[in-house]
């Protein structure tokens, strides 16, 4: 955490949605002494931070009607739009309250959002995260801040809690840098999975293929991590292909809507939705790695 920032901590916090992310962050929060309400639509997901002092709403209104600062980690825009506009939060919100959107959805969103908050007083910041549950857990996220940089100094204490913030630019731009975050981490999965399927195909050993490579130019946290994973064939759902897909349809949506090419995401696009119909769609997203597999006869 950077000690040099002098801001004060908000005196309550509010987190909705205590999923894989929710809850290693609001736990944080919790163990750093922040007074927290926590609200989940499965309550049972938010009563597993009362032991560490967190208060748990009936409702999203509830959660946070005395908050200074409130934290979304939602599935997507659909959600997010819905539990701040249908379900009550926004209209309980107190005015100037900060709201710290750290779901992953499409920059159009997070704009529509930003524009109707502040038009009845309240501030916003898109902050969406990368690093997955480890990076949740250790205090270590990569946090892309989008809006007004005096709303991301506000925010600063608290997202530094969480990880490493920065502020990229206004509305929308923290969503665009997670778009492009997940197009990079979608795509170097499929060069780590691929590349490690042709070495294996053709007699490597692909535990020493990817020990030879590293430290080279090739190496990478995906290569690690991911590569580690494909070769101890450990699937296990981190971060689900599901997602990977989300993320990428996102952000094909917007570079549409901004008259960009991208061609190499549109290819892998196609690779996660494949193997989302081949029945891959909980696993990891370094399950892609199947699914190259799968069309080599590899299996």
């Amino acid at each position: 955490m950077n000690t040099s920032n002098t801001t004060p901590l908000p005196q309550r916090i509010a987190v909705l949605g205590i999923g894989m992310m929710g809850f290693p962050m609001a736990r944080r929060l919790c163990e750093a002494g922040c007074a927290v309400n926590v609200w989940n639509r499965s309550r049972s997901k938010a009563e597993r931070l009362l032991s560490f002092g967190a208060t748990v709403a009936d409702t999203p209104g509830e959660a946070v009607a005395d908050a200074d600062l409130v934290i979304l980690l939602l599935e997507h825009g659909g959600i997010v739009q819905d539990v701040l506009f249908e379900q009550g939060a926004a209209a309980a919100l107190r005015p100037g309250t900060l709201v710290v959107d750290m779901s992953s959805i499409q920059p159009r969103e997070a704009r529509e959002h930003a524009a109707r908050l502040e038009a009845q007083g309240q501030r916003h910041l898109d902050a969406p995260v990368s690093g997955g549950t480890v990076g949740a857990e250790q205090g270590t996220l990569a946090i892309m801040a989008g809006g007004a940089q005096a709303d991301f100094e506000r925010a600063r204490p608290v997202l530094e809690l969480l990880g490493k913030p920065v502020h990229v630019g206004p509305h929308g731009t923290g969503q665009l840098t997670k778009l492009a975050n997940q197009m990079i981490v979608g795509i170097t999965i499929g060069a780590v999975a691929e590349a490690l399927l042709l070495c294996e195909k053709g007699g490597a050993d692909m535990a020493r293929v990817k020990q030879a490579i590293s430290g080279g130019f090739a190496d990478s946290r995906i290569l690690q991590v991911h590569g580690q994973r494909m070769v101890e064939r450990d699937f296990t759902k981190r971060a689900a292909i599901t997602v990977q897909l989300k993320d990428m349809r996102n952000a094909l949506g917007t570079a549409q809507e901004i008259g960009f090419d991208a061609p190499i995401t549109g290819l892998f696009e196609q690779l996660f939705a494949d193997a989302t119909e081949h029945g891959l769609a909980d696993l990891d997203h370094s399950a892609l790695f199947v699914e190259l597999a799968r069309r080599n006869g590899m299996q």
